[in-house]
């Protein structure tokens, strides 16, 4: 895996919410006593991996959010990957209008948030332009072309996805060769060194995940007005 189980537990990238649309329930592995959904993180991890694999294969990079929460992780993966970001409102005719002074053309577009980020992917729909977005369980992805499962929400969780995509996509344009070569931390993007998850508990997930266990509950579907 691209982090210790540990550290994706810390993050809390696997903690989803109470509904679940259709585009989600495939990265969902259980239900909490509590309702919440639980991410898959080796779907999760393999997602961050294929998106990574797919960015490479563009030049100009966009990446959006209007949530406060994830300005530190998207402008640090602007910085540290040479894309463009925009943090905070997305002004209307970003992308279709070429007399608007910041009008931009990507070759895809990031979303932290399809729902928040509403207008930014329905320009990018008209454009035809490539949507990859992080998706909790809530999100309807329709308009999404790949989504990474993850908690879209935490602070930390999007730090934490937002590091390894960035590092992922530098070793697959060839911008670094391992690792050891990305000098980047979670709190550079915005997270805390994460206090580490009980070894126990990551492991009874790795192996809960190994044997593709049913949740004992079933995840409540999503009604056609919350999608």
């Amino acid at each position: 895996m691209l982090a210790e189980r540990t550290d994706y537990l810390s993050a809390g990238v696997h903690i989803g919410m109470k509904s679940c649309t259709k585009y989600l329930r495939q990265f969902v592995y259980k239900i909490r006593d509590d309702g919440l959904a639980v991410f898959n993180l080796r779907k999760v991890d393999a997602r961050i991996v294929t998106t990574a694999s797919f960015l490479s294969k563009f030049e100009n990079i966009l990446v959006v959010s209007r949530k406060s929460n994830a300005a530190e992780a998207v402008l640090k993966f602007a910085e540290v990957t040479g894309s463009k970001a925009i943090a905070g409102r997305f002004s209307p005719g970003t992308l279709t209008n070429p007399s608007y002074r910041d009008f931009f053309e990507p070759d895809v577009v990031i979303s932290v948030d399809p729902l928040v980020d509403e207008n930014a992917v329905k320009e990018a729909k008209k454009k035809r332009i490539p949507m990859v977005a992080l998706c909790d369980t809530f999100n309807e992805a329709s308009d999404v072309d790949l989504l990474i499962p993850a908690n879209n929400n935490g602070k930390k969780s999007l730090a934490m996805v937002f590091m390894l995509l960035s590092r992922e996509l530098l070793k697959k344009q060839g911008k670094i060769k391992n690792d050891s070569d990305f000098k980047y931390t979670i709190e550079d993007f915005g997270g805390e060194l994460p206090v580490q998850q009980p070894a126990a508990d990551a492991k009874k997930q790795d192996e809960d995940e190994k044997e593709e266990k049913p949740a004992k509950k079933a995840v409540k579907k999503t009604t056609k007005k919350e999608e």
